[in-house]
């Protein structure tokens, strides 16, 4: 199962996703960027910043 805090990411953010795949993480991460964090873009750059974030459990 992998994992992501947006809060290490966005200061304050408690959102938690979780998802079997990388690939599903990566879409549940960017749907709530679109919902809770509209001023971010998920640029490359970004995404990569998201995958550095992810983590096993």
């Amino acid at each position: 199962m992998k994992t992501i805090t947006c809060g290490e990411l966005v200061p304050g953010c408690e959102y938690k996703a979780r998802a079997e795949t990388e690939a599903d993480l990566l879409s549940k991460v960017s749907e709530h960027v679109r919902s809770a964090h509209p001023d971010i873009q998920m640029t490359p750059k970004m995404v990569e910043k998201v995958k550095a974030k992810i983590h096993d459990e």
